[in-house]
């Protein structure tokens, strides 16, 4: 029986590594190289669990109104929008403008809107893609801290996103260039609370086998437990030697917008101190759909990341597991919040019928297939 927590009794207090922009923690970790197990102990597990296993609070929306105007002045149309751990609002103004409003009346959703914003506003005036600006408050603050809730208002993007998209094989060139920007404009901060618990994060993966009673019988399973296997023998004791940075770490097709402008990245809130590779291996694990193709079809996204961020030798090699982890990652996580929470399931696993499709065409890759894949897509 799995020991994680459930809605009742998630509701910790976390304590984030970093509260400064560089602190300590930090400067050990600003090398580049980074051990998967430690600082992500089972403590750092069982915290970043907890986080998902509580809902947002509905008694903050009402709210959302009254900290508009208080802290920014503002008045407008009010819209509940579907999120996994904050409140988001989406504000239409009376001049037709539409922002985004994340509010959170829980301590790790204060930690999580102090990375959040710090990264915002460390991609401005970035080139090559496209990111929310944060609107300051009435008193030029990134973000709102009352005693009982936080937040913070941003822009709404204007674009389709790229899962509802012609995704051909431009276009994915295009969103790998652009991830390749992000990585690149990324990897110079060192961030608020970057540290925080993520269960999302790398760090997690060996131990999400522990969900594994929650995954229906069958090939599924199957392919999740080779996949994870497989990652914690090969490829996650290799990790200390790539380079690791403040990542996105979600760069999904719902996450990535197709505007006027260009590509463009939403959701910061899984954002932490990752491999950089990682954004890399969480964006094509979306797009293995076609088992006609070595790589089903993630290969032109994983081209157009390379022409603007080379892939060393190692990258290319841990490459192919690392995107079947993700999956089987997303697989797990998802497969037990559904249960957690049954009337969101629908919306819990919209990325899971994708994820099972991905992970079936790539275990049929051996190991050396699989990086002579990767070395192909990078010529």
């Amino acid at each position: 029986m799995s020991m994680l927590p459930t809605p009742n009794s998630a509701r910790v207090s976390v304590v984030s590594d970093c509260n400064d922009p560089v602190s300590g923690d930090d400067a050990r970790h600003s090398g580049g190289k980074q051990s998967v197990r430690e600082p992500f102990t089972k403590a750092y597990f069982r915290a970043a669990a907890a986080i998902l296993a509580t809902k947002p609070n509905p008694a903050e929306a009402q709210l959302s109104g009254e900290l508009l105007l208080r802290h920014y002045g503002l008045t407008g149309a009010m819209r509940v929008l579907s999120s996994e751990v904050e409140c988001t609002t989406e504000v239409t103004l009376s001049n037709g403008d539409q922002l985004i409003l994340k509010t959170s009346a829980r301590p790790e959703g204060r930690d999580s809107f102090r990375f959040q914003v710090a990264a915002l506003a460390g991609l401005e005036g970035a080139f090559g893609f496209a990111a929310p600006r944060i609107v300051r408050t009435g008193d030029a603050m990134l973000m709102f801290e009352e005693d009982e809730i936080c937040g913070y208002l941003q822009t709404r993007l204007l674009g389709g996103p790229l899962h509802q998209a012609d995704a051909t094989s431009d276009v994915l060139y295009r969103v790998g260039r652009a991830l390749g920007r992000l990585s690149l404009a990324l990897e110079p901060l060192r961030l608020p609370d970057m540290h925080r618990p993520v269960l999302w994060h790398v760090g997690c993966w060996s131990r999400l086998m522990e969900l594994e009673e929650h995954l229906p019988s069958g090939p599924v399973a199957a392919s999740v437990r080779l996949a994870m296997n497989n990652y914690v023998e090969l490829i996650e004791p290799r990790l200390r030697e790539v380079t690791w940075q403040v990542t996105h770490n979600d760069p999904s097709p719902f996450n990535t917008l197709l505007t006027d402008g260009g590509i463009a990245f939403i959701d910061f809130g899984d954002g932490c101190w990752g491999p950089r590779i990682q954004d890399l291996a969480i964006a094509a694990s979306h797009l293995v759909t076609d088992p006609s193709l070595p790589l089903g079809g993630a290969e032109n996204l994983i081209a157009g990341y390379a022409s603007v961020i080379e892939l060393p030798p190692l990258e290319a090699e841990l490459l192919v597991g690392l995107i079947k982890a993700r999956q089987s990652a997303l697989i797990l996580i998802n497969y037990w919040r559904a249960q957690l929470f049954p009337a969101e399931a629908a919306y819990i696993k919209k990325n899971v019928g994708r994820a099972e499709h991905g992970l079936s065409i790539l275990s049929a890759l051996s190991t050396g297939k699989a990086e002579r894949a990767v070395r192909r897509a990078l010529s």
